[in-house]
């Protein structure tokens, strides 16, 4: 069956489940990397391994029940009269659902050579509800995604609090794409010391005034920034923001000494043009370089480190700085940090927080410290709230 047959069976079945009070099952299946195999053995292949899907899915299943190709690599199964109630006709459709997993997770013979192709399926039962064909479909294919995102070859059930969040990540997207354009993004500066509290420079960190919602968590609008691409006109934001204030500072004697780090999202720094848009910008502001500092993550060194490496020189070649922020949080490699043209790590502020009473966390910053020294960095130490935290600090070698 294609998409349309499935489409007239399942408004079928829904008026059969309204009259009968069974419950039924909608799974969507995607087949994981489909495309990978397409573009390295060919469309032949690819259709091969269709068919083949198609066979094993139907041989799963019982025959009352349905399975159609709903388009390109993707399938839908209708499971129909399951139980009456909630639990056991969830637990008879993720039965289902573990054996088309396991039937799909052996290997498919193309040609006389093994593949394997493994499936990510979303689970929506009906008829409980009044709801239309199209409405299931999207539940169905919000549970995949929601399968995908658990790290593929398995299997989820739509959740309606799911759909709300997605309703609410939807809302935020336009909400942040508008407050862009309106000026509602601010840029505050948290202050950096030495060890004797005198002022060195400043962190900009970016803040949202909403206007309905107040102030809005980085926590809750980075990562979405960072998915949908809106990191990168809000990163050239706070950069050229950052080298305003640079240019403000270095016109009076007394703050012309301070600097102000930048945190940039490894999206943002792995643009093609980053390199000259950041030159530009101190360029256009007539900012000093050396008083930028450029905060990367360690997210940054699991891509293409060579890369990394030749845009960092690159930069620090026209006197900009760079930190590694979050320290210890990650995994990057000893021997990366040893060949990073670095100024600076930063102590991430969990291990500073408890640094008084969990002996783990002493020892962390004791060892980060250490490291540091030995490799001539600096290191700063985020969130220190207490003068016992700065005495910890100070006496193991921490200058700022």
């Amino acid at each position: 069956p294609n998409r349309r047959l499935l489409l007239d069976r399942l408004q079928r079945s829904i008026a059969a489940c309204q009259r009968s009070k069974n419950l039924g099952a909608l799974l969507f299946i995607d087949l994981d990397n489909f495309k990978d195999l397409n573009d390295t053995l060919g469309h032949d292949m690819g259709d091969q391994l269709l068919s083949q899907v198609a066979t094993r899915l139907v041989g799963s299943v019982r025959e009352a029940d349905t399975v159609a190709r709903f388009g390109g690599d993707e399938f839908v199964v209708m499971l129909e009269t399951l139980a009456p109630d909630l639990q056991n006709a969830a637990t008879q459709a993720e039965t289902v659902a573990e054996k088309l997993l396991a039937n799909l997770n052996q290997p498919f013979d193309l040609d006389g050579a093994q593949h394997y192709s493994t499936p990510s399926i979303g689970i929506t039962l009906f008829g409980d509800e009044r709801l239309t064909v199209d409405e299931l479909l999207k539940r169905a294919d919000l549970a995949m995604y929601q399968a995908k995102a658990a790290g593929r070859n398995t299997q989820r059930f739509f959740d309606p609090d799911m759909q709300a969040a997605v309703n609410a990540r939807s809302n935020l997207e336009a909400d942040l794409r508008q407050g862009l354009a309106r000026g509602e993004l601010l840029v505050h500066y948290q202050p950096v010391v030495d060890h004797h509290a005198r002022l060195l420079g400043a962190e900009a960190l970016v803040r949202w005034r909403h206007p309905q919602r107040g102030m809005i968590s980085p926590g809750d609008f980075i990562p979405l920034a960072e998915q949908t691409g809106l990191i990168l006109p809000l990163g050239q934001y706070v950069l050229k923001t950052a080298c305003e204030q640079l240019q403000r500072w270095g016109q009076h004697k007394d703050t012309a000494h301070l600097s102000i780090s930048v945190n940039v999202s490894a999206r943002q720094f792995r643009q093609p043009g980053f390199v000259a848009e950041v030159l530009q910008t101190l360029k256009n502001h007539n900012a000093a370089p050396r008083q930028l500092k450029l905060e990367l993550t360690e997210s940054l060194l699991l891509g293409d480190i060579e890369d990394t490496i030749a845009r960092m020189v690159q930069l620090k070649s026209e006197g900009v700085g760079f930190a590694l922020d979050d320290f210890g949080t990650g995994y990057s490699s000893l021997s990366y940090l040893k060949r990073l043209p670095l100024d600076q790590v930063k102590i991430d502020q969990s291990f500073v927080r408890d640094v008084l009473t969990d002996p783990n966390d002493a020892a962390i910053v004791r060892t980060i410290l250490a490291l540091a020294k030995s490799l001539d960095l600096e290191v700063v130490a985020e969130g220190v709230e207490t003068t016992g935290q700065l005495s910890f600090l100070r006496l193991h070698g921490c200058e700022g």
